[in-house]
């Protein structure tokens, strides 16, 4: 009588160890790694995220560059020639040059001396001030100002390309950190019910010991702690896997990287649950697409390809150029600046050339067209493309949902069922043989509730990378 309460108190102890919730053992070093702040060290350190950030810098580098075609220009030059005695020359010029929108805008100062000047030269102190101005060819555009508005384009497409990638590589962090969880959960889940079995087989022992229990029980108990044994050593190594696989995300300040510490656990609070109601990609996903980063990138490069076309358009045209300088004495160019005072005292030039086939302008207007053409067409591709992946998506979230809540349903009525048998084994009317494979299926459907839930979260995260949601927000570098 006294055996059979002690083993009516220990199967007590068993079954308070199957309701109590799994969680580790508290330590004061133990920290939790939050999916949040995982990506958050991505994006500061990881060579990748760095290798994007420099790209757009070179692009800015570039924008830098081209703003220097509007760079006022100073031009100083000095020559003389004194032979046999006699002074043929002495050039003093000083000029500033300023390029305008439209044309470029002249001032500049003369000081020419000697017995042989050239005839076109103004002898002594003379200063001009001066425009010039294209008529066809290069009023529109030109290759300066292309040269600008393309770099202005090519920084916001770098930018978008900088958040493509960034896309890309939080995407892939975000499965390695919910497999990392689920492997991680997997193994709390079997050092749950390693304790459970270790815990019956001595209570077993116990019971044979007193001659309350046949051998089999035995050998069923620990053939049952065994095999946990041997799919905690399985869960254990896919956790190894796991975390390696993070590890290929985790980077310094200082570029080297590092392994994942022991005392970090991932956030499974979201792995133990099944939220009621409808997944929230559905309204979150659908406008994202618009701001996909990916097809900005590609909005980009038709703005890009649209300034070169314009400017293959000029080279259609013929080049008509008019130079005209206002002349005046001394250093003072703008002195005595009035009608007559132009009319009497100015200095022009115009210029004109085409050639007679334009095979050349044509043939390059035309390449810009079609590759505008082509553009498009992956454009609308990757667009389509992108919908597709996004509708695949949603569609597997909300399959993954309703398995979780049937994988739910089911768990409940086995873990009914265990319960059941356990209250059958206390009275003597059931087989621990019984026992053990209600017990496998509630683990079994443990592990399948575990592998739903991060395949529910993977296709949380593929439905906002394909809409490029992940980096929606993020402040640019």
């Amino acid at each position: 009588m006294r055996l059979k309460t002690f083993v009516r108190a220990a199967f007590l102890v068993l079954m308070a160890m199957l309701v109590m919730p799994a969680c580790f053992t508290q330590q004061n070093d133990v920290q939790i790694l939050t999916p949040d702040n995982f990506i958050h060290l991505i994006r500061q350190h990881h060579p990748i995220a760095k290798q994007s950030a420099i790209r757009l810098q070179s692009a800015e580098a570039g924008l830098l560059a081209a703003s220097g075609n509007f760079d006022p220009e100073l031009t100083v030059a000095a020559s003389g020639k004194t032979f046999t005695g006699k002074d043929y020359y002495q050039y003093q010029n000083a000029g500033l040059k300023i390029p305008l929108p439209v044309g470029n805008l002249s001032a500049g100062i003369e000081n020419n001396k000697g017995d042989y000047l050239l005839t076109e030269l103004s002898k002594g102190q003379s200063s001009f001030l001066g425009v010039e101005l294209p008529l066809a060819s290069g009023l529109v555009t030109d290759k300066r100002r292309a040269a600008l508005q393309k770099a202005k384009t090519f920084v916001k497409q770098s930018e978008q390309e900088r958040l493509a990638v960034l896309n890309d590589l939080f995407f892939d962090a975000y499965k390695a950190y919910w497999q990392w969880a689920g492997c991680h959960q997997l193994v709390k889940i079997y050092d749950r019910f390693m304790g459970i079995a270790q815990e019956r087989l001595r209570l077993v022992k116990i019971g044979y010991d007193q001659g309350d229990r046949a051998r089999a029980d035995t050998l069923e108990a620990f053939a049952q702690l065994q095999s946990y044994a041997m799919q905690q050593n399985e869960a254990q190594l896919k956790l190894r896997e796991a975390e390696l696989e993070l590890s290929n995300f985790l980077w310094a300040e200082d570029n080297l990287a590092y392994q994942l510490p022991q005392n970090y656990l991932p956030d499974s609070t979201m792995l133990t649950t099944v939220h009621e109601g409808t997944p929230v990609a559905t309204t979150e996903i659908a406008p994202g697409l618009d701001k996909n980063p990916t097809l900005e990138s590609y909005r980009h490069k038709l703005a890009w390809l649209g300034t070169e076309k314009k400017l293959k358009f000029q080279s259609l045209l013929p080049y008509v150029a008019l130079k005209y300088n206002v002349l005046n004495k001394e250093y003072q160019p703008f002195k005595n600046l009035t009608p007559d005072f132009v009319a009497n005292n100015n200095k022009f030039s115009i210029q004109f050339s085409m050639p007679l086939f334009l095979r050349e302008a044509r043939g390059e207007y035309k390449k810009a067209q079609l590759k505008i053409s082509e553009t498009n067409l992956e454009f609308m591709y990757k667009k389509q493309q992108l919908l597709n992946k996004i509708k695949l998506y949603l569609n597997e979230q909300q399959l993954v949902y309703q398995q979780l809540l049937n994988a739910q349903q089911v768990y409940n009525s086995y873990w009914g069922l265990l319960q059941n048998e356990l209250l059958k084994f206390r009275q003597g009317e059931s087989a621990l043989f019984l026992v053990n494979s209600r017990e496998n299926k509630v683990i079994e459907l443990l592990q399948k509730k575990n592998e739903l839930h991060v395949k529910y979260q993977k296709a949380i995260y593929a439905a906002k990378w394909a809409a490029g949601t992940l980096v929606v927000g993020l402040p640019a570098q």
